[in-house]
């Protein structure tokens, strides 16, 4: 499962690369992701020294063998059973997510709610989701999922009831869910909820509310499996909560509980105080590939993910029943990233990888450039590009194993597509580095 045939480039092995010059180039986005480490330090929160990216995939592969689906390039893993909205949640076609609000009753010091664009507005008003729904029809466009989340939806239980009726009228054959932590849920509201259309519940647990002793939010899973057919938790799971979410799991499982998704806990920007009383850190390397991603949620919290796959082996070992899927924020990226590079049509030279989404090209650098461009000529291949100010000749990753006859190093270019002022462009996130012999185009990318 851990591909090996191409070197993650960063700041533990840029200095691998014996190319001069593609090393060089390499250290520009190296010095980018550290820049960008130095200002998550600012905010207070403590990032890890220690990066357990080896681990976890020790523990994805072992969950593997063991029967686990591991899925969307191992950003994924679930037993049993997982919701189709998860599925769908991949690529992001046709699917999509309402707010009427962003007020919420509860104050979780983990909330990502207050990084969304136009937070405060968005917190005091209400949105007309009636006519965002007719807007969509009118589109035209072929909706498969839709979702009502917050802020808490339910404290608008009208306005959350008409939008799933109108769902149902507009959009029939949509699988529709709802976000709630719970509190407004009884069984009148779970009746209403499911002669509107809903399908598929997601409660929130807190772990401090079970610490409490408060148990409200069982009793209201429990009344949920007798109106609707699809019954889930989904919580961030804390790095420190092993032993608490093992009981967790053991209860929702008696209770019948469709699935429980996991999530990765995340650092929301604020609140660094808390996380460091807590003494939380932020993963060493928080994203694969940095990038302005839309879904507002923060920052993986190092060991959260550990926690969450050895609950799924604990999960394994009790023959739980119910689903569990670990979602970690890379997982919640990927949808982004397939619809922006599908939009447009992939450039002659470049590739869309099915494992991650991202566009990918071949650069050899420095004294490689002309002995490959000889080598293209020669054989017919024109379709390269040089550029002159970073010396490399770019081109089509298909034609990596091409050059099994030499003894170079090729960079592997990550790329999306961006609008700028009206244009779209192809824009490098980061490049890592391979070679002609050991490349494999079906498995590497």
């Amino acid at each position: 499962m851990v591909n090996e045939m191409i070197l993650d480039i960063n700041k533990n092995t840029v200095n691998e690369i014996q190319n001069p010059t593609l090393r060089s180039y390499a250290e520009i986005y190296v010095h980018i992701y550290q820049d960008f480490l130095n200002q998550v330090a600012q905010t207070g929160i403590e990032i890890d020294s220690e990066d357990y990216t080896d681990l976890a995939r020790e523990k994805m592969e072992q969950l593997s063998k063991r029967g686990a689906v591991v899925r969307n390039d191992q950003k994924s893993v679930y037993i049993n059973q997982i919701s189709p909205a998860c599925i769908a949640c991949q690529k992001g076609v046709g699917s999509l997510t309402f707010f009427i609000s962003l007020k919420c009753n509860r104050d979780c010091f983990f909330c990502f709610n207050p990084n969304q664009e136009d937070f405060d507005y968005n917190y005091h008003h209400q949105r007309d989701l009636i006519a965002e729904l007719k807007e969509v029809k009118g589109q035209g466009l072929q909706i498969d999922h839709l979702a009502l989340t917050g802020g808490e939806p339910l404290i608008y239980l009208d306005e959350s009831l008409a939008f799933f009726r109108e769902s149902k009228n507009l959009f029939p054959q949509a699988y529709k869910r709802l976000y709630t932590n719970g509190d407004f849920v009884n069984e009148d509201v779970l009746a209403k909820l499911q002669a509107a259309g809903l399908q598929e519940i997601r409660f929130s647990i807190r772990m401090h509310d079970l610490e409490k002793g408060h148990d409200y939010i069982f009793d209201r899973i429990a009344k949920a499996r007798k109106y609707l057919p699809f019954v889930m938790v989904e919580m961030p799971v804390l790095p420190d909560k092993f032993e608490e979410m093992k009981d967790v799991i053991l209860r929702l499982d008696q209770l019948g509980l469709y699935s429980i998704n996991l999530l990765e806990l995340c650092f929301p920007y604020y609140n660094a105080q808390i996380y460091r009383d807590y003494g939380y850190k932020v993963k060493a390397h928080p994203y694969r590939v940095l990038y302005d991603y839309w879904y507002a949620g923060g920052l993986p919290i190092s060991k959260s993910e550990l926690v969450c796959l050895d609950l799924i082996s604990f999960a394994l070992d009790n023959h739980i029943r119910m689903g569990i899927h670990y979602c970690s924020l890379e997982n919640k990226h990927t949808g982004q990233v397939y619809l922006q590079n599908t939009s447009h049509k992939t450039p002659s030279n470049a590739y869309f990888s099915r494992r991650d989404y991202f566009l990918k090209t071949a650069k050899v650098f420095g004294e490689d450039v002309e002995p490959v461009r000889y080598f293209f000529d020669k054989n017919g291949y024109h379709q390269y590009l040089i550029n002159q100010e970073y010396n490399y000749l770019e081109f089509h990753v298909s034609k990596v194993r091409m050059l099994s006859r030499f003894d170079i190093e090729v960079g592997i270019s990550t790329n999306i597509f961006e609008e700028r002022n009206g244009e779209i462009y192809m824009r490098e996130l980061k490049v890592d580095v391979t070679n002609p012999q050991s490349f494999r185009l079906s498995v590497d990318i």
